[in-house]
């Protein structure tokens, strides 16, 4: 495998016909190349989405009230109604496969404007009231100080928690946001915790201009009663959270007096099925991106093969020579086949550090620019993949000389003599 001599024979083979060699090499570099960029970009879209959920907890699903479509018990349809704090216990006792349920309301209308007032300054925010719980289904990340907890709950303390737009807004930029007081439909809040979205773009910038306050504190603020705008809720693990979703709608159902045919009357987001679509979406895309990749690869190296066939014919008294001097089958398919893996070795080698080097520029820029979208994030290959295109290459060339090789010693040394081209 070492004999000077043999490398030194492959070397003035490849080099008689540099044209030749060029066009055949490209082949295998394009297909290489393309696999490279095609997986990289898949795996760009893949982090990306990934990166949109960030934490969250995948086994979850969110439930809310709508009209209802169908008349029931003396009801009307088109009935609007509300959720309350007995669901909440309903659900908790009721549902064993339920690992967090959070209860969720928002304060004030939707499009709500300067809301919060800090002096001199107002702006408009979402104003969240939040369980403990809920930042286990939703994590964010704490910039300083703390997020509500239960005592907060039990005591309906006056207390919130801001995002880094918030804290951007209302303050100055060497101010230091907590232990200071909001004001929110006229009542002061303590400012206990600025947070920061774990998700990217247009997501993160609408998370962290929220504001949370405990769930019971938010209620009697904006008299409420007992009312509740949605529920957050996990299942435990290893029990799909469609189970806890079924038993959910029924239970409260039955307690709103709605018809059990009605499908609009209860709103519901199952974040694990969409999960999954996203899962079967990005596994037929690497599925499909290898199946083209290869199929360019393989177009590749049967422009090599072919290349070796006018090779070994060209060769042929040369290697009719070889026979006549000793040289075993064994040796001839060897030197053919070594020529092959080092043409598509070298090719393919060049392909894959090339794409590499691209999928990573591409990379580095969209860092430094700050051009990063929601859709694209952190395009590349891991080293398994690559390992598994170097082991494509080295088969590729063995596959590429295996053929003209068994023809080559196919040909009688004394026909091989007399053979002229």
């Amino acid at each position: 495998m070492f004999d000077l001599d043999r490398w030194q024979e492959i070397y003035h083979v490849l080099r008689s016909n540099k044209l030749r060699t060029f066009l055949t090499a490209f082949g295998v570099f394009w297909g290489i190349f393309m696999l490279v960029i095609m997986l990289g970009s898949g795996n760009g879209l893949e982090n990306a989405v990934s990166r949109n959920f960030a934490d969250m907890a995948t086994n979850s699903v969110f439930i809310w009230t709508q009209q209802t479509s169908i008349p029931y018990k003396g009801f009307p349809r088109g009935r609007n109604f509300n959720f309350d704090n007995d669901d909440a216990t309903s659900l908790r006792n009721s549902i064993p496969e339920i690992k967090y349920l959070a209860p969720r309301i928002r304060g004030g209308d939707f499009f709500a404007t300067n809301n919060v007032i800090r002096g001199l300054k107002s702006a408009s925010f979402s104003i969240l009231g939040e369980y403990p719980e809920y930042f286990l289904i939703d994590p964010l990340d704490v910039v300083e100080g703390r997020l509500i907890n239960e005592r907060d709950i039990e005591e309906k303390r006056k207390v919130v928690v801001i995002g880094t737009r918030v804290k951007e807004i209302l303050f100055k930029k060497e101010e230091n946001a907590l232990g200071e007081y909001l004001q929110i439909q006229g009542v002061y809040f303590k400012v206990v915790g600025i947070f920061k979205s774990k998700r990217t773009g247009e997501h993160a910038e609408n998370e962290n201009q929220n504001i949370y306050m405990p769930f019971t504190t938010l209620q009697k603020t904006y008299n409420y009663g007992n009312v509740i705008g949605f529920f957050g809720i996990t299942s435990r693990d290893g029990i799909p959270v469609s189970v806890v979703e079924e038993k959910a709608i029924e239970i409260l159902k039955k307690r709103h007096s709605i018809a059990p045919a009605d499908e609009r009357a209860i709103g519901h987001f199952n974040l694990e099925q969409e999960f999954r679509k996203f899962q079967g979406l990005f596994l037929g895309i690497r599925v499909l991106v290898w199946i083209v990749g290869i199929g360019t690869l393989l177009a590749g190296i049967i422009g090599v093969s072919n290349i070796m066939l006018v090779v070994v014919k060209e060769r042929t008294k040369e290697i009719g020579i070889q026979r006549a001097l000793g040289a075993t089958p064994v040796k001839v398919i060897s030197q053919i086949i070594t020529e092959a893996i080092v043409l598509t070795t070298f090719a393919g080698y060049f392909g894959l550090v090339l794409g590499v080097g691209l999928l990573e520029a591409v990379n580095y820029v969209l860092e430094s620019s700050g051009a990063g979208t929601d859709m694209f994030y952190n395009p590349g290959v891991n080293f398994r993949v690559a390992m598994i295109a170097l082991g494509i290459l080295i088969f590729s060339g063995i596959l590429a000389g295996f053929i003209p090789a068994r023809r080559a010693v196919a040909v009688k040394p004394i026909d091989a003599l007399r053979y002229e081209q």
